[in-house]
């Protein structure tokens, strides 16, 4: 009982790295998926209408890449967020409006990576982070 105790007073001790674990894979995934589209411009194609396709096939693409790199290295983390925040709000609201009726789980997805860049936007960098280290503002 005693080993399990100290276990879990490592864990709680910990919760900052636990932030900084989740914070910086979403912005992995999303930096790739950023790249993903970057390189597969067509993706993004079978979501929009022609006369929208460039304006969202950059702004998509750019925010996944720049926020996506913030987030990741923990630098500027409120703004990395704030840049996906609004694609996320559209994948959630617009493009995966009747999925839930499908049974697929892309908006379950969209909606969980939706909730996680709100957390980081609250909270930003947290304390294991690039800016943190080097005192950059907690942007």
């Amino acid at each position: 009982m005693k080993q399990f105790d100290q276990i879990l007073e490592s864990l709680n001790s910990n919760q900052n790295l636990a932030y900084s674990l989740i914070r910086a894979f979403l912005g992995i995934v999303l930096f790739v998926r950023g790249w993903i589209l970057f390189s597969n411009p067509d993706a993004i194609m079978v979501l929009v209408s022609d006369n929208q396709y460039h304006m969202w096939f950059s702004y998509v693409t750019i925010g996944h890449l720049i926020g996506g790199f913030f987030l990741a290295l923990g630098l500027f983390s409120r703004l990395g967020a704030l840049l996906q925040i609004p694609i996320l709000i559209g994948a959630v609201f617009v493009v995966n409006e009747k999925s839930l009726m499908r049974g697929d789980q892309s908006l379950e997805l969209a909606g969980l990576v939706l909730f996680l860049l709100v957390i980081c936007f609250i909270f930003g960098s947290g304390a294991k982070s690039l800016g943190s280290r080097f005192n950059f503002p907690n942007l």
